[in-house]
């Protein structure tokens, strides 16, 4: 682990967007790419995540910064291959599979996720099927190409969120519903958690599975700060 070695950190104006500097010298990625980041307002917080490391720089408590790095390196080499790999989700969506029983938890998810399939249908123009249990579904032909419609309109650095939320998640839906504004991270999260909140209810709490939830309500919201802050 490296130890912080610099003492002032600073944002400044950089061809083609904005830059970090620390004690003057421009941050470059982990791939020695030129960090030129396109809105001033993350800018400035990956600044502030590189500010407040103390006598050990942790890459692990720099999450806007480490997205940055896979939009700038890694992104643009595999754009393709990564709206595949996100469009895969479509064929297995958590908003798709609904339990048999019992009846509560079954009006639980119709009330939860049902309004983002219809939104998905009116919005993406994406019309998902849905089944009881665990028996694969087979969604219409024409959802793949609508979707990948929207994801391939995306820059390097939206997609970057967008493919993170998803894969977070598991639901396509909620990345894209994040993206356009119909749900925010808290929303984004109570979609996800709902099987799991409904057993919480039942039988009470897991530490482990708190300690997992935890750890995706982080990585949700960095990923929608940093959706955010390119706006």
């Amino acid at each position: 682990m490296a130890k912080r070695f610099y003492k002032q950190v600073s944002c400044v104006e950089a061809e083609g967007g904005y830059g970090v500097q620390l004690d003057g010298r421009a941050i470059k990625t982990p791939a020695g790419s030129p960090l030129v980041i396109p809105h001033r307002k993350l800018a400035e917080a990956i600044a502030a995540e590189w500010d407040a490391q103390v006598e050990d720089i942790t890459p692990q408590s720099m999450p806007l910064m480490q997205l940055s790095a896979t939009a700038l390196d890694r992104v643009p080499t595999v754009r393709d291959g990564l709206i595949e790999g996100v469009l895969r989700y479509a064929d297995t969506d958590l908003l798709c599979y609904r339990a048999e029983h019992p009846d509560d938890l079954v009006r639980k998810q119709a009330a939860a996720w049902q309004p983002l399939l219809d939104w998905s249908a009116a919005e993406l123009g994406a019309t998902f099927a849905v089944a009881a249990g665990i028996v694969p579904v087979a969604q219409d032909p024409s959802v793949h190409p609508a979707l990948r419609a929207h994801l391939t309109a995306l820059d390097d650095w939206t997609l970057t969120a967008v493919a993170e939320l998803v894969g977070i998640s598991g639901s396509i839906v909620v990345g894209l519903a994040v993206h356009k504004g119909r749900l925010d991270a808290d929303g984004a999260l109570e979609v996800c958690h709902l099987d799991e909140d409904y057993q919480i209810e039942r039988w009470g709490k897991d530490e482990e599975a708190l300690t997992r939830r935890k750890n995706i309500a982080i990585d949700i919201h960095n990923a929608t700060r940093f959706m955010q802050l390119l706006g």
